[in-house]
């Protein structure tokens, strides 16, 4: 991989499974959006970029130092997927969902950003937990200007934590309000540190995450996964639960993907998601 700051961007080179449209529509993450030339804007750590692809290259707005303070990690570019992909390859329908899949990887987020973003998406569609995510950072979350535009930060946990639960009604985030309020208030209040809880086993930082009201099995693996970056947790929603039935039946055990769980949990969801779209679609126009 080769790295250049030009014309107010990073250049990367050399970096194989990186495509932006799987990335960030994966459902791993809620504040990237595309243009119409598929140019990605997000917000990460009270910082915006902007992200595109052209050729065999991928351009990432800013200096060299913002890259290698923020971007290098968040797109996890010291980690080679095309090797992942090749050992999770262990069966037919993996072969299948890694090569539809190539171009994914894992973010590696904001523990609290995370953390409460699942908690928004319990019983939700993407659509939709991005706007409750978006309104939630327009309302509370710092603002800032970038390239002549107004851009919002995640709220932190302490801001949160001030609130009642009459102060997240204008999101229409329903019952999962005082699910987000519990979980700030835990936070800023130390009683659940997720600095010290990413270091722990991934066992006992699930069963951790589930002592808060209202998380679940799947907020808490997505929790590990995509906020504490373990990457052999694996969320269970109606996609990868039929998935399983489908293909491997009673008495799944998803370590057969070790260490890598996570990243094969997230190639399976997409390509099960989407070729169900596909195919819906087909259905619908024959």
């Amino acid at each position: 991989m080769k790295c250049i700051e030009k014309r107010g961007e990073v250049e990367v080179t050399g970096v194989s499974d990186f495509d932006l449209a799987r990335i960030f529509e994966c459902g791993q993450c809620f504040r990237w959006n595309a243009d119409v030339n598929g140019i990605y804007t997000g917000v990460v750590k009270s910082r915006v970029a902007r992200v595109r692809r052209m050729g065999g290259s991928v351009f990432i707005s800013g200096t060299m130092e913002d890259f290698e303070l923020l971007w290098r990690d968040y797109f996890d570019l010291n980690r080679d997927y095309g090797e992942i992909r090749r050992q999770l390859c262990i069966d037919d329908f993996m072969r299948e969902a890694t090569a539809y899949g190539a171009g994914i990887r894992i973010l590696r987020q904001d523990k609290w950003e995370a953390l409460c973003s699942f908690i928004i998406s319990q019983n939700n569609n993407i659509p939709r937990i991005k706007g409750i995510v978006g309104a939630l950072c327009e309302l509370y979350g710092d603002s800032f200007e970038f390239e002549g535009c107004e851009y919002h930060a995640f709220p932190t946990a302490e801001r949160l934590a001030e609130l009642e639960t009459k102060g997240l009604a204008p999101i229409r985030c329903g019952y999962r309000a005082d699910y987000i309020l519990g979980a700030a208030r835990e936070v800023a209040s130390g009683k659940l540190d997720l600095e010290s809880l990413a270091n722990a086993s991934p066992s006992v930082a699930r069963a951790t995450l589930k002592t808060l009201h209202g998380i679940g099995d799947k907020v808490a693996e997505c929790a590990v996964l995509f906020g504490l970056g373990m990457l052999n947790a694996f969320p269970l929603d109606i996609w990868m639960k039929r998935a399983i039935a489908e293909h491997y039946g009673q008495g799944f055990d998803p370590e057969i993907f070790s260490p890598y769980a996570g990243i094969a949990q997230q190639y399976i969801f997409y390509y099960m998601r989407s070729t169900a779209s596909r195919k819906r679609s087909f259905a619908q126009g024959s």
